[in-house]
């Protein structure tokens, strides 16, 4: 198993104290962590893209450039880029820019968001956002491994003759395909022989190994190798203490409030968007969260991987309303005492020569 560290760049007052940091010291704390995710051993850290909402994540770009730049060996990814609503020759150019500037370091994790919001910023209709995410890859993956591309389609101008520069470091960087609660998503993966990463972080196991079988099936059906279909994971957030009953003291009210500032109750009952996993006992016990001891969070990554075979395990410390400095102790007791055993019980050869 490998493992990342994923931040959507949160921005929302704390759920107890009602604390809100500047826009600069939040977004310098992202920094601060994914510098920390290398030097602890992390294999990724992924930068989410949001144009809605309470987060500072609306130009990923810019601060992967920034981490390319204080790094010098862990992967940078996405999570996701919002291929639907963005011009691919604009996602081209700047990601190969970012591919050239890490060294071949940059992937893509694509999908439609999260938010529905962007598509009335940004002037689309929303009920179109699988064309456009359809349409829109597949320009992207042309750009990225032709030249001189002579395109045309429904969402854009057409191109003749068209070389976006620069060009990737080594190749294509690897695009994933994002998903959370369409069989589209999955089915686009499929299609092309990319890998899916699968949310993993609100709704109960079986939604999402629902997606994953789906995936694999079509994987096949596409006429790929199925032991090239790779899976990521994500979770609903990292929270460790020594014991199931410490967990549950320290974090209780830290959990449950979040989990309140985080409801939207115009989208009750729509899969992906509220969590159903209330209190922080459900979320242990069976939500995709990974509160707990060790042992236990060791126990529920390695039984999500019976089911999904994943690859690479995301993690997120950042939130529900940790500090900086907690953040950080965080991930160092998971390089410590948790993915070490994970490795060794579920290896994968991702990212290996």
């Amino acid at each position: 198993m490998k493992f990342q560290v994923l931040s959507i760049i949160s921005h929302a007052p704390h759920p107890l104290t009602g604390e809100l940091l500047s826009a600069a010291d939040r977004l310098e704390e992202v920094l601060a962590v994914g510098e920390a995710a290398e030097r602890l051993g992390f294999d990724a850290y992924a930068i989410g893209e949001r144009h809605a909402g309470a987060f500072l994540s609306s130009a990923p770009t810019v601060l992967l450039g920034a981490l390319a730049a204080r790094t010098s060996r862990i992967r940078l990814l996405t999570g996701v880029t919002v291929v639907a609503i963005l011009d691919p020759v604009r996602v081209a150019e700047d990601y190969a820019t970012l591919d050239q500037i890490s060294r071949g370091r940059i992937e893509l994790v694509i999908g439609k968001g999260a938010e529905a919001g962007h598509f009335d910023l940004f002037g689309l209709d929303e009920e179109r956002q699988w064309d456009l995410q359809r349409e829109k890859y597949e320009l992207l993956r042309r750009l990225w491994s032709e030249e001189g591309v002579a395109w045309e389609g429904e969402f854009r101008s057409p191109l003749k003759d068209v070389t976006t520069v620069p060009r990737p470091y080594t190749g294509p960087p690897r695009v994933w395909h994002g998903s959370a609660t369409s069989l589209n998503s999955p089915e686009l993966a499929a299609r092309h022989g990319d890998p899916l990463f699968t949310a993993n972080a609100i709704q109960p196991r079986e939604a999402y190994a629902k997606l994953i079988a789906h995936y694999r099936e079509k994987f096949e059906e596409y006429g790929h190798d199925p032991a090239h279909a790779r899976v990521a994971a994500g979770s609903g957030g990292l929270l460790i203490a020594d014991t199931a009953e410490q967990a549950v003291a320290r974090y209780k009210e830290l959990y449950e409030a979040r989990v309140r500032q985080n409801f939207k109750p115009h989208l009750e009952g729509k899969a992906g968007y509220n969590t159903p996993f209330r209190t922080i006992e459900d979320a242990i016990a069976d939500g995709p969260q990974l509160i707990g001891s060790p042992q236990q969070i060791i126990d529920k990554i390695l039984g999500w991987h019976r089911v999904y075979g994943h690859d690479l395990q995301s993690v997120t410390v950042d939130g529900f309303g940790l500090s900086t400095a907690e953040q950080i102790e965080t991930l160092g007791r998971f390089a410590e005492e948790i993915a070490p055993v994970v490795r060794r019980e579920a290896p994968s050869t991702l990212w290996e020569a």
